[in-house]
């Protein structure tokens, strides 16, 4: 996808926006553009929307911005298309940068997703192509897990990431049987059984977690594409919080710089960013875990750098401090 293609789905995205009424602050607006972009040309499968306001009214908005940039135009014939295309700006034509993108959400999370690249993405975990590593935050200190068979939570996570297999496939979304119940077992070899019909623009995971106690941060990590994940049961809450306001962290920032026609100059930002306890990362950049993911991330740039001038990661460090999971 060209660079001219993105900014005209930019263009898209801003006219969207106007015309729902939705008055996001600069920041909160060009993050909306940054997350869109990073989904669109597949650099993540998945980001977390925690910016634009709060649920339900957060949903809302995205969910009529999706639809209005899909054109989604549910039993109201051409007519109404015809009455759209007379009155809409120029720029409420059909944009294909959009036609992945889909809404989900997950308890009180809201996610924007691009569905083939979260189906890859499940794929690679569950073939162990992109290997997880895990933070056991349940114990005093932290201790890093790299075998999956080591912890039941880790294996619960494995069922969910199965579950989402079922849901998730390279051609698009699975839309089972609307009498199949959404829940997943914590038995890792167990058939996860499938969700209710699936919406086109959102789709409701909220009980992806049930049966288990794998917690939101712990989904989260492995989602929105971490090599490092914290791990910590719902029982244990508390003790993860403590363990790790009471560490050295290293902050791993992934970031890059637009490739726009828009504008000269375009700054850095950042694209994502994760945590990793500073005892059990004390090499940085040079773990290699660390140089693996900034290999994996300079794979995925370079088959669209059309649409971004540059990726880099730097590592930074944060003294110890109040931690919210």
């Amino acid at each position: 996808m060209e660079a001219s293609e993105l900014d005209e789905g930019m263009k898209v995205l801003d006219s969207c926006l106007a015309h729902i009424n939705w008055r996001l602050k600069p920041s909160s607006k060009r993050r909306l553009q940054l997350d869109i972009l990073a989904l669109t040309t597949r650099m993540r499968a998945v980001v977390m929307i925690d910016y634009g306001g709060i649920m339900p009214q957060l949903q809302h908005h995205l969910s009529s911005l999706l639809q209005l940039a899909l054109k989604v135009l549910l039993h109201f014939g051409s007519l109404v298309l015809l009455f759209r295309r007379l009155i809409f700006h120029l720029h409420f034509q059909e944009s294909p940068i959009f036609e992945h993108v889909r809404l989900m959400v997950i308890q009180d999370m809201i996610y924007l997703i691009h569905v083939t690249e979260l189906a890859h993405h499940v794929r690679s975990s569950l073939n162990s192509q992109q290997p997880l590593l895990f933070v056991d935050l349940e114990h005093e200190p932290p201790k890093m897990i790299t075998q999956i068979e080591e912890s039941q939570l880790a294996m619960q996570l494995l069922s969910i990431q199965r579950l989402f297999l079922t849901i998730f496939s390279p051609e698009g979304i699975i839309d089972p049987s609307p009498s199949q119940e959404a829940k997943c077992t914590g038995d890792a070899n167990a058939t996860c059984q499938s969700f209710p019909s699936l919406s086109s623009v959102c789709i409701d995971l909220s009980n992806c977690m049930d049966n288990t106690h794998i917690t939101v941060p712990t989904l989260n990590g492995w989602l929105l594409g971490y090599p490092v994940v914290y791990l910590f049961g719902k029982e244990h809450i508390a003790d993860a919080i403590y363990n790790l306001s009471t560490k050295y962290l290293h902050i791993f920032q992934v970031l890059v710089c637009r490739n726009s026609t828009l504008k000269k100059g375009t700054q850095v930002e950042e694209l994502l960013s994760f945590s990793v306890p500073y005892d059990l990362s004390m090499r940085g950049s040079n773990e290699q875990w660390a140089e693996a993911f900034l290999a994996h991330m300079q794979a995925k740039w370079e088959r669209c750098a059309n649409a971004w001038k540059s990726l880099k990661m730097e590592v930074s460090e944060c003294h110890p401090q109040a931690i919210v999971l």
